[in-house]
């Protein structure tokens, strides 16, 4: 992971840690560990809306089935250097790595929120529980896994900072295995969420119920993931008065064009195959929210066809934000406001389910701030050490 193409080395970016930001976020995790203490102790009904109708609520559909696609611009950027041999992308490999361990590892961690008998976590990993023909088997072991695999493939920002060359150059020798896993293991489980969806049958609203899921899936996870990637480096460029890789950037842009592309002909075309199409046109909030996530689909399409604005930060920005709610809405519109378990169910999250899920975005916003700070994983600059502290 050392810097390639002519691009500056990694390096810390110093300044303090203390700041408005940090310390709102700081706020906001401590009220999510109230809250998770309150749900420890006292159960899930203390603090959520779910029901024997609607078991899944926002901690898995937002911390694991979002969370999960959001942390992919390590697992895409991986893709094009270490796969498609884009070594010019190479200075975003750790920083949207690092996005994406914090967003797995806390995705990994927001599992335990939601077991009813959490202290069985530990089942997953035991050969006489295994469940082999299970989807969330497969799911649950293939996340813990790349959680492992992240943790040692970001290893040599730690062994740079202290100085353990020796350990980074053996280390070396054998991280294209753990890279190859760190390609293979996201494919497998983002897939296999849209799997759970198959799993679920008639109980999924046919504008989202389709065979071809696990590909619809896996195909947005790589779209946001570089959606994610552009979404950071902006906002890292804004908040740490950083330059901005505008070439790269738009280059980037370009191949998350093409993936959108084909995930709308994908899927119109499966609607029309299927003979869904007459419900696109129904009065019902299903109809109403299928339109708003496709509509969130095309427009980064329609910004980014133009080369101009694939140029232009502000566009590039918009069209990443806009590709990061279409994300978001699809899954929320096929795990909850397509899921009907039959009459007399509702569910609606509660605040404190929702403060918890905002406090884990708080974590992970905060880590990275710390990690960029203290280890090498931004791209030098001049005087990058001396970034102003009162962000």
């Amino acid at each position: 992971m050392s810097a390639s193409h002519n691009h500056p080395a990694p390096a810390p970016l110093g300044g303090s840690f203390v700041t408005p930001t940090t310390v709102i976020l700081a706020v906001l995790v401590a009220l999510a560990v109230l809250i998770m203490l309150v749900r420890f102790f006292f159960g899930l009904g203390a603090v959520t809306n779910i029901n024997d109708g609607y078991p899944w609520g926002i901690w898995v559909v937002y911390d694991v089935v979002i969370g999960s696609a959001f942390a992919c611009g390590g697992y895409s950027v991986a893709l094009l250097v270490y796969i498609f041999n884009k070594g010019e992308y190479h200075p975003m490999v750790r920083p949207a790595l690092l996005a994406s361990l914090f967003g797995y590892t806390l995705a990994g961690a927001g599992v335990m929120l939601d077991l009813g008998r959490y202290w069985n976590f530990w089942h997953i990993f035991w050969p006489g529980y295994a469940q082999v023909n299970s989807v969330m088997f497969e799911v649950a072991v293939c996340i813990t896994a790349y959680i492992v695999v992240m943790w040692i493939e970001f290893s040599p920002a730690f062994l740079e900072k202290f100085g353990l060359k020796d350990v980074k150059r053996k280390l070396n020798k054998f991280l294209f295995l753990i890279i190859a896993l760190g390609v293979l293991l996201p494919s497998m489980h983002q897939s296999s969420l849209g799997s759970l969806l198959v799993v679920f049958g008639y109980q999924i609203h046919p504008l989202w119920q389709t065979m071809l899921l696990p590909l619809l899936y896996l195909m947005t996870a790589l779209a946001i993931g570089f959606a994610v990637v552009i979404f950071e480096a902006c906002l890292s460029s804004s908040g740490f008065k950083r330059p901005l890789e505008m070439r790269l950037l738009g280059k980037l842009s370009k191949v998350m064009l093409w993936m959108l592309t084909a995930y709308l002909i994908v899927r119109f075309v499966d609607l029309i195959v299927r003979g869904a199409v007459g419900s696109m046109f129904e009065l019902r909030i299903e109809t109403l929210m299928f339109w708003i996530e496709n509509a969130l689909f095309i427009a980064p399409l329609v910004i980014l066809a133009n080369p101009k604005s694939r140029r232009n930060p502000s566009k590039l920005f918009i069209a990443a934000v806009c590709l990061m709610l279409a994300g978001f809405l699809l899954r929320i519109d096929s795990f909850l406001v397509g899921y009907e378990t039959g009459p007399g169910w509702h569910y609606f999250p509660s605040v404190p389910e929702i403060m918890v899920s905002i406090g884990m975005i708080a974590l992970e916003i905060l880590g990275y701030i710390a990690l960029v700070r203290y280890l090498p994983i931004l791209p030098g600059t001049a005087g990058a050490a001396a970034v102003a502290s009162n962000k």
